[in-house]
């Protein structure tokens, strides 16, 4: 089997090819899902083991104590012997993971092979194919809990062992000093409890994670909006609890922790910062500090952890084991969520290029897993998943149309002729040809209006036609697949208003009709992209060189009564019609298609959170909500990265704000308002018809087009089956 394993002394990182564990009496050999690389204090252990011996003593002065003591005892050469010897051999990382129960040893009978478990420890759950895990240090798996999530549970239960150690009560105020992996679950888990959070991270994208997962204010630990934003919230007192979740050398957390305290309050150390405590400031406040020991008690007893011995429940409630069944329980409750903080999936064979791009800094991640060969996202099935059906066609030469480009509409409904009609009608160069609608009266309605040549109820009548160039489906979303396959055949180019499918098999249908005919000239509605003032901002913005974060909130509002969005079992959910907007516009500015889907949703699926995950750790988040008030506006828009932020507020205004070091102006705000909100509506039309009257590339390449449809199906099965779901590029 493979392991992840690390030379202290060279620092060297490799995937090694190792026996298989025994699996001895007392615990379960398991066969690894998902484990978590703990970008906190893995990371510290792999930069160690790049630094020269005096560093490595600088770094580990504890160490430096026992090789002291050791040649005292033992002398010079012995000790050097001893000491280079533990230096120059393997040693494994990894101590969170998920997986399959592939051998039960003698003495268990709590789990069977087959079952899903997650582990910890960081003896046992290794990042290695095959792990033996003592009794103590697994625990089974919630049903409906993806593995991907339940490998999270070691760093949830150092998260909720720092909590317990704190005390909290419900309403008081607290505050998370460090926003890394362990800091983003500590922010939940406080927000679960009820207790009202401030966050403080020099890094404005993992403040902003730490808003959209509960925290009422996050912000940089030097600047002033962290002690406002503690004044408001405790009335001036102090907040309750502090909990250092940060690491380095500098001594800022403890100085911080004192100042923003209240008299006698608690200040909890979860990570493994400096703790040079001021004494006047925790003497005068009489702070009680307070050490969380990992994942609880039990921790580093050989009795518990490697002979079973469990501590009696009336005497120790929250052992090693039980936090990491709680912390399970409240995932699968969805109390907590970890979905947002995975930043990079990568291939257990890329191990070692993983590490190291973490460690340069090439990749910058909260939380990053591997993810093992043969491994289904669920035990005994096959992970969620939605094809993208591959674009396989060699497109026949787009015939370049005469001017005016003539124009058929199939539909004449409100959002035809209020959105698309209007631009059209007046757009020099354009021949409204002919309207097809099923009622006689509103076809005669939209001739009227638009000056179409001919109004009819005849499709075929259309469809056969040579002198139509473009066909405009703008229907009821039930119909939209099989009438873009018809134009396609016909060797219309068309233009679709979403969704162009609602499901996986009318989308494969659409690309086969298109490998068919060879007519790839396709156009889905997707608008947002061609808002002048978004493609304004995104210039602005620039190319990044990181992941990014995007928030993408919707105010949907509620529908009125008798809409047929409502009819979800003939048109679709209202986010398989609407969804794919949202979708396209955050694929479009991060400049990729997605590889995965998470969605969760309240009760009777009105509000929605869905989670884009892209292949360079970018991660997008769409709130749909039909929850709000009507007063907000529609559409709001984050995105992060790169000391860069970009907002736009309901296509009214945007704005670019950048890092202070850089040249040039701080931010960029559009100069002056629309005079009403442009969507992108007219350029896409513009696009479009310049596009089919020279014979040049769709406005949206056909991938991009597709990968969005097949994000959208992916919703409504991620609902379904509780987990994540992988976007499959089909070949």
């Amino acid at each position: 089997m493979k392991q992840v394993v690390q030379n202290y002394k060279s620092g060297e990182l490799a995937l090694l090819d190792v026996p298989v564990p025994g699996c001895k009496p007392g615990g379960v050999l398991v066969r690894t899902a998902f484990s978590l690389i703990s970008t906190g204090t893995e990371l510290m252990k792999v930069s160690e083991a790049g630094m020269s011996m005096v560093g490595k003593a600088r770094s580990r002065p504890d160490q430096v104590a026992k090789v002291v003591q050791s040649v005292a005892t033992n002398g010079v050469p012995a000790t050097y012997r001893k000491v280079m010897g533990k230096l120059d051999s393997y040693t494994p990382l990894g101590y969170s993971l998920c997986g399959v129960v592939e051998q039960v040893g003698a003495g268990v009978d709590d789990v069977k092979v087959g079952d899903l478990v997650a582990c910890a420890g960081n003896e046992h759950a290794l990042h290695a194919e095959l792990n033996w895990v003592p009794k103590n240090l697994y625990t089974p798996v919630p049903d409906g809990l993806a593995p991907r999530h339940a490998a999270f549970g070691t760093v949830g239960s150092i998260a909720l062992q720092g909590i317990r150690q704190g005390e909290p009560q419900l309403g008081e105020v607290a505050l998370v000093i460090g926003l890394g992996l362990i800091g983003q679950l500590v922010v939940q888990l406080l927000a679960a409890a009820g207790v009202r959070v401030v966050g403080a991270d020099p890094d404005p994208a993992r403040c902003e994670l730490a808003e959209r997962l509960g925290a009422e204010a996050c912000g940089d630990p030097g600047s002033a909006s962290v002690e406002a934003a503690v004044a408001e919230l405790s009335g001036g007192h102090g907040v309750d609890q502090v909990y250092l979740a940060a690491g380095g050398g500098s001594n800022q957390p403890v100085e911080l922790a004192a100042r923003l305290c209240r008299d006698r309050g608690r200040v909890v150390d979860i990570g493994k910062c400096r703790l040079d405590l001021p004494w006047n400031a925790y003497y005068e406040k009489e702070l009680d500090v307070r050490f969380s020991r990992s994942y609880g008690p039990g921790r580093y007893d050989p009795e518990y952890e490697l002979e079973g011995r469990d501590y009696p429940i009336g005497y120790v409630r929250w052992t090693e084991r039980r936090n990491l069944a709680c912390f399970l329980d409240l995932m699968a409750r969805g109390r907590v969520d970890v979905e947002p903080l995975v930043s990079h999936v990568a291939d257990f064979d890329e191990a070692v290029e993983t590490y190291r791009s973490l460690k340069d800094g090439e990749l910058k991640a909260v939380a990053v897993l591997f993810r093992y060969p043969e491994q289904a996202e669920e035990a005994g099935a096959e992970a969620p998943a939605v094809a993208v059906p591959a674009v396989n066609v060699k497109p026949a030469k787009a015939r370049r149309a005469g001017s005016p480009v003539r124009l058929a509409f199939v539909g004449a409904g409100n959002y035809a002729t209020s959105m698309l009609l209007p631009h059209l009608a007046q757009r020099e160069g354009v021949e409204l040809s002919t309207v097809v609608t099923t009622t006689a009266l509103s076809a005669a309605n939209a001739q009227r209006k638009f000056g179409f040549a001919r109004a009819t109820t005849d499709l075929d009548a259309v469809l056969g036609d040579p002198s139509v160039d473009a066909v405009f489906v703008v229907t009821r979303h039930s119909s939209h697949a099989e009438l873009t396959r018809k134009a396609l055949l016909a060797g219309k180019a068309v233009f679709v208003e979403k969704p162009l499918a609602l499901g996986e098999e009318e989308l494969a249908g659409v690309l086969a009709t298109v490998e068919e005919s060879g007519n790839d000239r396709l156009q889905v509605g997707f608008n947002r992209r061609f808002a002048p003032l978004l493609q304004e901002a995104k210039k602005r913005f620039g190319a990044r060189t990181g992941p990014a974060n995007l928030r993408y909130l919707v105010n949907a509002g509620r529908l009125e009564h008798g809409s047929w969005y409502l009819r979800q079992g003939s048109e679709g959910s209202r986010f398989a019609g609407e969804g794919g907007h949202f979708i396209d516009t955050a694929s479009w500015l991060l400049d990729a298609d997605p590889v995965s889907v998470y969605a969760v949703a309240t009760p009777g699926n009105e509000d929605l959170q869905v989670v884009l995950r892209y292949p360079d750790g970018s991660t997008a988040t769409i709130s749909y909500v039909t929850t709000g008030a009507s007063a907000f506006p529609k559409e709001t828009l984050d995105l992060v990265a790169d000391g860069k932020v970009l907002r736009l507020d309901d296509f009214v205004r945007a704005s670019v704000y950048f890092e202070k070091s850089t040249a040039g102006p701080k931010r960029w705000v559009s100069s002056r308002l629309p005079k009403a909100r442009d969507k992108g509506q007219n350029a896409e039309l513009a696009a479009f018809v310049r596009a089919v009257r020279t014979g040049g590339p769709m406005p949206v390449p056909l991938e991009s087009l597709v990968a969005t449809t097949a994000a959208t199906l992916a919703v409504p099965a991620g609902l379904a089956a509780g987990a994540p779901v992988t976007l499959e590029k089909r070949r």
